[in-house]
């Protein structure tokens, strides 16, 4: 960035755009649906030398069940997630997390890939991805690889894309019988989390995402093991083993006390 100014890179094309992204590496801030980013931008907390735009770019929208799998295109909005038949049919809990996010205008706006590659703590997508077993598909002129949700988000706005590669697509696996997503909110209706809480009971067993309360969503497997007749005790343990932040939306000790009321209530209504 010189004087100020900031480079605006609008390929037309995934080629194109991967070519860009190997070239300008780290330098080029990734631009989607773009929510977040400008919150960053005008805080002055992000201030890129140049934006790689995959706003013209095709092929990055679309929803698609494919064998099974619900495939969800990078650039495909939130509005869309929510609206599909086929998200709402077979995978009722991401549609609701989706429509959970914001208000109307973010969610016509905000993207899969963009909520997943910003690795923003407090959205709701994240945890229910997590839960479900979801993958993200990363490409970059190397070549292909998938990566669970899992292990992409890393840290506080840190990821584990490279710097040569873009977040093309989600894949979900398909949804079990019980599912649920439990939202609290501390201040208004179209807040971010306090606290996010994705429970999914299937072949797999019972499995909890928490979201929104610390720099990366929080499973504890050895606390699900104890099944859905012990939704108290895997509350109990959730709030006591993680270490949630403090921010604008509550503190941490306000938090540790939500987890474990919004942990019970999630795998009770699992069981």
């Amino acid at each position: 960035m010189a004087d100020g100014r900031v480079d605006w890179l609008a390929p037309e094309a995934l080629d194109e755009a991967l070519a860009l992204r190997a070239e300008r590496g780290a330098e080029a801030t990734v631009l989607a649906g773009g929510t977040f980013l400008g919150i960053l931008m005008n805080e002055r907390l992000l201030e890129p030398a140049a934006l790689l735009s995959l706003g013209k770019v095709g092929g990055l929208e679309g929803i698609a069940v494919v064998d099974g799998e619900l495939r969800l295109g990078a650039m495909t909005t939130h509005r869309a997630v929510e609206r599909a038949p086929a998200v709402r049919e077979g995978w009722p809990v991401l549609a609701r997390a989706f429509s959970l996010v914001a208000s109307p205008r973010v969610r016509n706006q905000a993207t899969v890939g963009g909520v997943l590659a910003d690795a923003d703590y407090a959205s709701d997508p994240p945890a229910v991805l997590e839960a479900l077993g979801a993958r993200v598909v990363l490409r970059s002129v190397r070549g292909e690889r998938e990566v669970p949700v899992r292990e992409l988000v890393v840290g506080h706005y840190e990821t584990s894309i490279a710097d040569d590669e873009l977040l093309v697509e989600v894949r979900v696996p398909p949804c079990p019988a019980r599912a649920v997503y439990r939202k609290f909110r501390s201040r208004s209706s179209e807040d971010r989390p306090c606290v996010g809480v994705a429970a999914v009971n299937g072949d797999r067993a019972l499995r909890v995402v928490v979201g929104a309360v610390s720099d990366t969503p929080r499973e504890l497997p050895e606390a699900c093991a104890l099944g859905v007749e012990a939704a108290a005790e895997i509350g109990h343990r959730y709030a006591g083993e993680i270490e949630p932040i403090s921010d604008s939306r509550g503190s941490a000790a306000y938090r540790r006390r939500v987890i474990a009321v919004e942990v019970r209530r999630a795998v009770e209504a699992l069981a």
